[in-house]
């Protein structure tokens, strides 16, 4: 039988801390098929629409983003934690399960009516996909869809970004957290 996208991810008990079943994608990107397979199909809802650029989140969307921006041959815009980009920037806080955090972005990444694919590896609660929307809106730049290998739908991050008129998808999901 063909292997899906989600069999290649594995699931590591009690990491970060006990009770939480962690989905490990660094399996996935290992195995070529396997990242091939999930590259292709996270771009393919876009296929025939304008892109301009791919903006992915720190960290894993940077591996997943710069591969779906050379797919679409496409500039990669990096969203990364606070204090992390050399250059002038822009900074949108958002909150955790466990506190808050910031998100930011070159203050010329972007131009304004630019379409942009926002890519990760996984939507949990949606915090931080939240909070990369808000950066590429401020640059007066369009969202044209959010693209993530695994939702957990139990956390809400499918709704929330619905909730906020996004196109999501998903390759897979998994229950609990």
């Amino acid at each position: 039988m063909a292997k899906t996208v989600r069999d290649y991810i594995r699931t590591i008990v009690d990491f970060p801390k006990e009770g939480i079943l962690f989905r490990d994608v660094t399996t996935l990107f290992a195995d070529a098929r396997g990242f091939r397979m999930a590259i292709d199909q996270l771009l393919h809802p876009w296929a025939g629409t304008r892109i301009d650029k791919v903006a992915g989140l720190e960290a894993r969307g940077f591996i997943l983003g710069g591969a779906v921006a050379h797919q679409l041959s496409t500039g990669f815009v990096p969203i990364r934690k606070k204090g992390k980009l050399p250059g002038r920037t822009l900074a949108q806080g958002y909150t955790l399960e466990y506190g808050e955090a910031v998100m930011e972005i070159h203050d010329d990444a972007l131009d304004p009516g630019q379409k942009v694919l926002l890519v990760d590896d996984l939507l949990a609660t949606g915090g931080t996909a939240e909070a990369g929307i808000r950066l590429i809106e401020r640059l007066g730049a369009e969202v044209a869809g959010c693209a993530f290998v695994v939702d957990l739908p139990d956390l809400g991050g499918r709704r929330r970004l619905e909730a906020l008129g996004m196109q999501v998808h998903a390759l897979c999901a998994f229950e609990g957290h």
